[in-house]
């Protein structure tokens, strides 16, 4: 998800040459595939079902919510309400650097990502959507490596 969205973005600079989402605006109707790519990598930032975000911030919660202890509950409760601080964030910026009229006259003769440039934001997104439709073929294959590492951190933390 980070490499997808660091790679929009560098598409999008690399046409534009600006950073500042005041600056940018109407790429869609100019850059139909990178915006694509940088609302699918956006949906999966604030953890959307489907994709490999959902799963990595829903095994997190999950997770912190299983211990008993008040505190790491309210810890958990509190990040869970972060979601829509990022889901408010990312909507925000997307839709003012993707969405409405086109801010700047040049961005008319701006050309759309390069064969390269689409197969890897492919690459990206197959495994992106792999991950979040089925994330459990993941899990049996990393389980034996960590459960080997736990029993390893495990006997070391009562050691001491």
């Amino acid at each position: 998800m980070t490499a997808l969205f660091f790679a929009a973005i560098g598409m999008i600079y690399t046409r534009t040459h600006t950073w500042l989402t005041e600056q940018l605006g109407g790429l869609l109707k100019v850059l139909p595939f990178i915006s694509t790519v940088f609302v699918i990598a956006g949906l999966c930032s604030l953890g959307l079902p489907g994709f490999s975000g959902f799963v990595a911030e829903v095994t997190v919660f999950m997770g912190s919510w299983q211990n008993p202890d008040q505190w790491y509950r309210l810890a958990t409760i509190l990040a869970c309400a972060s979601i829509v601080v990022t889901a408010v964030y990312i909507l925000r910026a997307t839709g003012k650097a993707i969405m409405g009229p086109i801010t700047e006259k040049h961005f008319n003769n701006l050309t759309d990502a390069s064969w390269n440039e689409r197969m890897a934001a492919g690459i990206l997104i197959a495994g992106i959507v792999a991950i979040g439709v089925a994330p459990f073929w993941l899990y049996h294959l990393i389980t034996p490596g960590t459960e080997y590492i736990i029993q390893h951190v495990g006997k070391a933390v009562t050691l001491k």
